[in-house]
């Protein structure tokens, strides 16, 4: 029997059960990541206004800052039009999302001329991982 609540229904995930999710900086709007969430991950987050995804590597429940104790606490869930994105809006505790150390995963640009480019590293480091994970 389904348990999930009826809101759910309205949710496409994708054949592997899973679903987009970007968290976004309820404040200033920034991107900080995306991951993947599943039915288990989405409820949960919803019931309790924590970030909670699916690991695809380690293939269970990730909730996000559980080693880092860089949690996000959820200020709005959205969903796309099509139904098949996940938008958080969060305020990101300790202010690093991602597991380099840095504010966002998203710290590489693309520069030069298209056929020369190259991803150069623009954001810094906040806290050497390191000193993070233990």
């Amino acid at each position: 029997m389904n348990t999930d609540p009826a809101w759910m229904a309205e949710v496409v995930f994708d054949d592997n059960g899973l679903i987009p999710a970007i968290a976004q900086d309820a404040e200033n709007g920034q991107i900080l990541m995306v991951a993947w969430m599943n039915s288990d991950a989405l409820a949960e987050t919803a019931a309790t206004g924590r970030a909670v995804y699916w690991s695809r590597s380690r293939q269970r429940l990730w909730r996000k800052g559980e080693e880092s104790g860089h949690t996000q606490t959820v200020h709005d869930l959205r969903l796309d039009c099509d139904g098949d994105v996940i938008l958080l809006k969060v305020h990101q505790e300790g202010g690093i999302a991602c597991h380099t150390g840095r504010a966002s995963c998203f710290f590489r640009r693309l520069e030069g001329p298209a056929d020369s480019a190259s991803w150069v590293t623009v954001d810094p480091v906040l806290k050497d991982p390191e000193h993070i994970y233990k």
